[in-house]
């Protein structure tokens, strides 16, 4: 079994108070699930309204694939242009 996960942290100079943050992240969380069936959720920074911090995790039997499923993730949240990524982090393991 092979596990992918990582974070990505996001800097959100428009949003001017927590509602519009929220919108944003969870616009981005809904999208992503479903393009890439990924356990996703927002992991930090959740009381600041300029920065965001999400946590992604994806399981299967294939080191490249999940190389590759992550690989687009973080290019598909990229393309959104939803916030500006100030920083990923990645990690694979075998189990």
């Amino acid at each position: 079994m092979v596990i992918g996960f990582g974070t990505v942290t996001f800097r959100l100079n428009d949003c001017h108070g927590l509602k519009e943050k929220r919108k944003i992240i969870r616009s981005l969380i809904s999208r992503s699930r479903n393009g890439f069936n990924a356990a996703i959720a927002e992991v930090d920074f959740n009381d600041i309204h300029q920065r965001a911090k999400i946590g992604f995790a994806l399981v299967g039997n294939d080191r490249r694939t999940i190389n590759s499923q992550i690989d687009k993730l973080h290019e598909f949240i990229y393309k959104t242009a939803l916030a500006e990524i100030i920083e990923t982090e990645t990690e694979i393991l075998n189990i």
